[in-house]
């Protein structure tokens, strides 16, 4: 050996998660469990570990298994080792991933389901080779997604993004309310936010809540809007709506699902407000050739499908 090396311990991976899962569980049984061993293996494992350590990990009776306090000092080591071999192995799942073009698409439920399965099959028909994946996820965990590494893109309403995800527009969606063709807001021809005043609307999840919310701001007490529910799901929201049970608030986009219910979109006035949509990806991570792909496709095509459907 090259001098002034440090040879490696002689512990083995197996050895190292024997000692946490039964430092974790406090028995042999249950480790074994767990590792798919018998208690008499996890017990063999444990035993050539404190051989090569050269200390006891733990102390054993026939009623209970404690730690011994240096046991206690080198679990923290131990886990840390374990923690850093599931990166890696998480690295060499990306690094296969990316070598056989695989995409994953982080969007909310009506983008998720309506949208992107059209532009990933308009993609596939020029690159067949690349596989792209959805990743269905809230509005709110949106950005986690892709700052995570849990998606490479991302694709939603706009949303703060911090140092870790860039964002960059892709279209504007006007504010509208659909509700039945027999509810009272149907027959206005001009509607004004004060007019929802009146009316019973649900809001889909704690996004669309906070986004109403912003955007009456020092608004007096009677022009504020209060939803009189919230559910999780848009899907949900628009159903109450058709049922004529409530009116309900939403980007125009949404219309691709509303519009089968037989809803209603009724443009607000007074003023008149968007909501962007945009394109999330990573901006301390290095995403694929077939992400880098997939996120200039996104771009020009759903710009042009938001053309038809504003």
């Amino acid at each position: 050996m090259p001098e002034g090396l440090v040879p490696l311990p002689r512990y083995t991976l197996r050895q190292l998660d024997g000692f946490c899962q039964v430092a974790e569980t406090l028995s042999f049984t249950v480790a074994g469990e767990r590792l798919g061993l018998t208690p008499s293996a996890v017990s063999q494992l444990v035993h050539e570990l404190e051989v090569a350590a050269g200390f006891k990990l733990f102390e054993r009776s026939t009623r209970r298994v404690a730690l011994t306090a240096a046991g206690q000092e080198f679990l923290s080591s131990a886990e840390s080792v374990l923690k850093h071999l599931r990166l890696a192995e998480r690295a060499a799942a990306d690094v296969r991933n990316r070598s056989t073009g695989l995409v994953r698409i982080a969007a909310p439920l009506v983008l998720a389901s309506a949208v992107l399965p059209l532009a990933i099959k308009a993609r596939l028909a020029q690159h067949p080779d690349v596989v792209a994946r959805i990743r269905d996820t809230s509005v709110e965990r949106l950005v986690t997604a892709v700052a995570s590494g849990d998606a490479d893109l991302g694709v939603g309403p706009d949303r703060a993004s911090g140092e870790d995800v860039t964002r960059v527009p892709i279209f504007e969606s006007r504010w509208v309310v659909w509700c039945a063709p027999g509810h009272p807001l149907a027959r206005r021809r001009r509607l004004r936010w004060r007019d929802l005043h009146e009316h019973a609307l649900v809001a889909a999840g704690r996004d669309h809540e906070r986004s109403v919310a912003q955007m009456h701001v020092g608004a007096t007490d009677d022009e504020r809007i209060t939803p009189v529910d919230i559910v999780d799901n848009i899907s949900t929201a628009l159903g109450i709506a058709a049922a004529g049970l409530a009116a309900t608030l939403s980007p125009a986009y949404v219309g691709i699902w509303a519009k089968r219910l037989g809803l209603l979109g009724l443009p607000l006035r007074d003023p008149e407000l968007h909501r962007a949509v945009c394109l999330y990806r990573p901006t301390r991570r290095v995403i694929s050739p077939a992400a880098e792909g997939f996120a200039v496709h996104l771009l020009d095509w759903i710009r042009d499908w938001a053309k038809t459907n504003p």
